[in-house]
């Protein structure tokens, strides 16, 4: 199935953290925080502004993004995790 978010939003499938083993305990994973980074899937077409005109988004398909820990809403798509938040929710993007 394909999903192009609406206007200034970005479809963004979670990186998987690293599970690190610090003097044998491991944390279940109904404990451990999500990653707050990500990979975007999909953008919209930008936000269009009260004149009528289109701005661009910075973030394409693709790039590598650190996002806040509450931000975006969390769908579930064939099967797997998405989050969709809005362009001004990502609070850098990782080269």
């Amino acid at each position: 199935m394909k999903v192009r978010p609406l206007h200034d939003r970005l479809l963004v499938k979670r990186e998987d953290e690293s599970e690190e083993k610090i003097g044998g305990i491991i944390i279940p994973d109904t404990a451990k925080e999500k990653p707050q980074r990500g990979k975007v899937v999909a953008v919209g077409n930008g936000k269009v502004t009260e004149e009528g005109k289109r701005v661009p988004l910075d973030v394409k398909s693709g790039d590598r993004i650190l996002f806040g820990k509450y931000s975006g809403n969390e769908v579930k798509i064939d099967g797997d995790d998405y989050l969709i938040l809005r362009e001004e929710d990502v609070l850098a993007i990782l080269e």
